[in-house]
């Protein structure tokens, strides 16, 4: 039975420093950036942030026409109310309490191209995932990479609510689908 436990310790101990070689390998096979191609990529998330909008919701000021450049993408306390509840445009700035401090640059494509935040969960209207899912990888690489570039902004932003439940602050009201924009299958 000893012999047993050895065996079965062995393999797993032989197993997770295999896992873990696989991993470094497979971290080791990206090419380094050079710091003129990171800049280059940063540049590009700039231009990709302002093309889609990004800071209209996600910069206080943003909707008015006025994002307030010193809080950058650091979030909105205006609220979007709709079928699925009431949502808010998230801190996207690298704040570790705040923000999207402790996400990484795959993390971050990975939301872009599921719409699916770390914990699993899904994005909430009206967050533009489906467009984000078609941009090109590098276009995804270089909008995380700009995240991570911006200043850390300490700005909790409101959980979101769900049905029924009432937000006290400014909201934009999404009203339920008509029978045309329903979404398929809810008819």
């Amino acid at each position: 039975m000893k012999r047993w436990s050895r065996t079965v310790a062995a393999v797993l101990v032989l197993g997770s420093v295999s896992l873990a070689a696989v991993v470094l390998a497979a971290d080791a096979a990206k090419p380094a950036r050079t710091a003129a191609e990171k800049a280059a990529l940063i540049e590009r998330g700039r231009t990709l942030v302002g093309i889609m909008g990004c800071n209209d919701c996600h910069t206080p000021g943003g909707l008015y026409a006025q994002p307030d450049a010193k809080r950058e993408l650091a979030g909105s306390e205006i609220g979007w109310k709709g079928p699925w509840g009431v949502s808010f445009a998230r801190n996207l700035t690298p704040d570790l309490e705040t923000g999207m401090g402790y996400w990484t640059e795959d993390e971050i494509v990975r939301a872009f191209k599921t719409g699916n935040k770390n914990d699993g969960t899904q994005m909430l209207p009206p967050m533009p995932w489906l467009t984000t899912a078609k941009l090109t990888d590098a276009d995804q690489h270089a909008l995380a990479l700009y995240l991570m570039s911006l200043p850390a902004i300490s700005h909790h932003v409101p959980d979101a609510l769900p049905p029924g439940k009432d937000y006290a602050g400014p909201t934009v009201v999404i009203p339920a689908p008509g029978a045309w924009d329903a979404p398929a299958g809810a008819k």
